[in-house]
């Protein structure tokens, strides 16, 4: 399968204040979920952000928010996103059939997500690996097993940007190289 910007959505899921410090490797997630996002923005690939009891974990990230400005954060209680009424509804209105899902925790929220997003075989979620982090390594790396044991496809920043590039001779080709440079 290969994947296209026209039919994909991308979920940035709940990289919030009070949880953000306490993610391995958080430095290092952020600047990739900044390229992968300015890489999407140019590719003209949809969002979602969803935030996870904000009352408790703080708002979205500022460096993220600042580049999502006009993405309204979808508030949930759920680990999933598709617990939440509001995330489900948006799904059906902007009717993607593939999503790229990225953010914290990978163990928790991004694993079930995409689990049940993969129910039903209409959606094909996609796990970008390189902007995934939990507080532990080990559970990182437990769960994007799982995720692939369980036929979940999983994908770099990288390599999914140049994928929906397609081409060098694409519009948005000399942004996304000057992206992941």
């Amino acid at each position: 399968m290969r994947f296209r910007r026209e039919n994909s959505l991308a979920v940035v899921i709940d990289i919030q204040e009070r949880l953000f410090p306490h993610i391995y490797g958080h430095e290092e997630l952020a600047q990739n979920a900044l390229r992968l996002i300015s890489g999407l923005k140019a590719l003209e690939v949809p969002f979602l952000l969803t935030q996870q009891y904000t009352k408790g974990l703080g708002p979205t990230i500022p460096a993220i928010r600042d580049e999502l400005p006009e993405t309204e954060p979808v508030e949930k209680i759920s680990f999933s996103c598709c617990g939440s009424p509001v995330f489900m509804g948006l799904i059906e209105k902007l009717n993607p059939e593939v999503l790229f899902l990225f953010g914290i925790e990978t163990h928790v929220c991004v694993l079930q997500t995409a689990l049940d997003l993969q129910v039903g075989g209409r959606l094909t979620p996609v796990v970008v690996q390189d902007c995934t982090s939990s507080r532990k390594p080990n559970d990182k790396q437990v769960a994007l097993s799982r995720l692939a044991a369980e036929g979940i496809r999983i994908t770099t920043y990288e390599s999914l940007l140049f994928e929906l590039c397609r081409s060098a001779d694409a519009d948005a080709f000399k942004s996304i190289s000057r992206i992941v440079k």
